[in-house]
């Protein structure tokens, strides 16, 4: 078998039999299906000229046939693109641009703002009922189609993940890359083919697509794909569930219902948190509640997983556990790179086979971001302990985690910055019992025009994806600088605590 990822999700041995989608509506796909809509989806993107090596962006909502057309792409020897459906046309057409696909879907409701951006791409339509000018394409095509092969480094998908500049950058990620991970965690986590695996997460990000999706397929489970998160439903489908992977906003919403006991999770063996810090006492609330420990793990869209907490073993509070098979981690002084000691706080580097290939169409910042014996350094500040258990304790840079999404303060400010009235302004996070964090925008008027916290909040409604958006904006005479002149953030952060408390 060659090292092609689609040939291990969809492993021709797995009986075509067994179940392998139920969508919210309780439709059911077996893998035989699965498959045979894949070959029809690899079809339609090579009709559609897209060659292997071509990109394929995608900003759709989630749905049986998106997750057909991410395993279309992987079987043409296309490379994936999932855009965040919050992405408004302004972001949509930086990444088009960057890019460079050859095929772009996006919802029908968009169309006409998409085609704006798409340039010469093929430009085809899906929305969350399957329906569009792709599945009108679907209907023409043959269930066999010959499975492109790939090797160990050809691109499987480009994430772009937020630069701290403004720009964003294509994390390229091969099929070794996505292959090793999913392996790793299939065994680390104990998946199997009886395993039924609640999946409530996007599909446009790591955690929802390359996590959850990547290894119950390989494992040969069903998953039980819901729309969107929703606490009723997903209270009502527990109890024929033996896993749950999620965002600690998953946990704090369900731990805010009644009808969560342990009983309702009697069949699941296994919860896990991941793309945001999991509140310690949100943690014990849950064994409290539900006789289960989360279990915690680390990753980065640059790498996939990197640790997590042991399936048998100590699964310990407000850490994020041990590495991963194949994965080395590492502490370094963040200005010298000297490495340090168990116990000190540093910079969090790490290697594997999981590292991704570098940013698209950047060498420089992939140059810059790797140690000459090829550790990736992630930016996040973080500790090893005595038992080897990593602490992240903080991220470098000053990115905000805001359920589950990353959020980096400098593409927020240039947009805050630019807007009449504004002088200069500083966004940081703080904490919020729902998000993990919320942005949160300080900012200083010229007193040219009026500028007020809805004046801000409108501004930016059609400039940046929902999430991105702040929270709260508050409007002051300065910002508090050091003696070299730096915005400190840390006492912004310190003075602004409890907003959402």
């Amino acid at each position: 078998m060659s090292e092609s990822l689609f040939n291990h999700l969809l492993n021709p041995s797995v009986d075509p039999g067994r179940a392998a989608i139920e969508l919210a509506d309780g439709r059911r796909a077996t893998y035989g299906d699965l498959r045979a809509a894949s070959g029809r989806m690899a079809n339609a993107i090579a009709a559609a000229g897209v060659r292997p090596g071509d990109r394929v962006a995608v900003q759709v909502e989630k749905s049986f046939e998106a997750l057909v057309l991410y395993l279309g792409c992987l079987r043409s020897g296309a490379v994936y693109l999932p855009l965040n459906t919050a992405y408004t046309p302004t972001e949509l057409g930086y990444f088009i641009g960057d890019a460079e696909p050859a095929l772009v879907v996006c919802d029908p409701a968009r169309l006409d703002a998409t085609a704006a951006m798409a340039g010469d791409a093929r430009l085809l339509t899906l929305d969350a009922e399957g329906r569009g000018t792709l599945a009108d394409a679907l209907a023409a095509q043959p269930d066999d189609f010959a499975t492109v092969a790939r090797g160990t480094d050809d691109l499987a998908a480009i994430l772009y993940t937020s630069g701290t500049t403004g720009r964003s950058k294509g994390a390229m990620l091969t099929q070794g890359n996505l292959l090793s991970n999913a392996r790793v965690l299939c065994a680390e986590w104990r998946f199997t083919q009886d395993d039924v695996l609640l999946h409530a997460l996007p599909l446009f990000h790591t955690h929802g697509l390359f996590v959850a999706c990547n290894v119950a397929l390989m494992a040969g489970a069903t998953m039980i794909l819901l729309p969107r998160f929703d606490p009723a439903a997903m209270l009502e489908r527990l109890p024929r569930s033996t896993a749950m992977m999620g965002v600690p906003t998953f946990y704090t919403r369900l731990l805010g219902q009644d009808a969560l006991t342990a009983d309702l999770c009697r069949s699941v063996r296994l919860f896990v948190s991941g793309s945001a810090p999991l509140l310690a006492e949100t943690h014990r609330a849950w064994e409290s509640r539900t006789g289960h420990r989360i279990l915690e793990r680390y990753g980065m869209t640059e790498t996939g997983m990197l640790t997590s907490n042991p399936y048998d073993g100590d699964r310990i509070a407000g850490t994020v556990g041990l590495p991963l098979p194949g994965v080395k981690a590492r502490i370094a002084d963040p200005q010298t790179g000297a490495l340090l000691p168990d116990g000190e706080i540093g910079v969090v580097e790490v290697k594997g086979p999981n590292v991704f290939k570098g940013y698209w169409r950047m060498p420089e910042k992939t140059a810059a971001e790797f140690r000459a014996d090829g550790f990736f350094i992630t930016g996040d500040l973080g500790r090893i302990d005595e038992r080897g258990y990593l602490h992240i304790v903080g991220r470098g840079k000053d990115l905000i985690i805001s359920g589950g999404f990353n959020v980096y303060p400098k593409e927020v400010e240039g947009e805050i910055d630019a807007l009449p009235g504004v002088l200069e302004s500083a966004v940081i996070g703080v904490p919020h019992p729902d998000f993990g964090e919320g942005v949160v925008a300080v900012l200083v008027p010229d007193h040219s025009t009026p500028v007020t916290e809805a004046s801000v909040t409108a501004a930016l409604t059609e400039r940046l994806a929902r999430y991105k958006q702040p929270k709260r904006v508050i409007v002051v005479d300065e910002l508090p600088r050091n003696s070299m002149g730096k915005v400190q953030k840390a006492l912004l952060r310190e003075l602004h605590a409890g907003l959402f408390q």
